[in-house]
């Protein structure tokens, strides 16, 4: 399975979502990258989505986006080859 590495805050609900629909494909481990306990890793999140927002979901090496993006690519039939890569 890819690895799966995601970054989040403690207190955002579509994080909770993401990390469910995650561990309904099958995901057993998370990278969880806590950007509210580290603004150095809040800027290397920016810089390497230019996003603001969280999550930010990194499946492999790709920017799958936030939990919009990853419910999306899953309702097209994307996420299961995308994990099992």
């Amino acid at each position: 399975m890819a690895k799966v590495v995601m970054y989040s805050t403690g207190v955002c609900p579509f994080c909770v979502m993401a990390e469910k629909l995650l561990r309904a494909k099958g995901v057993a481990d998370i990278e969880k990258v806590r950007v509210d306990l580290d603004p150095v890793r809040r800027e290397e999140m920016m810089t390497r989505t230019g996003r603001r927002s969280v999550p930010q979901i990194f499946i492999g090496e790709r920017h799958v986006g936030g939990y919009d993006d990853l419910a999306e690519l899953d309702h097209a039939g994307g996420l299961d080859p995308l994990l099992a890569a």
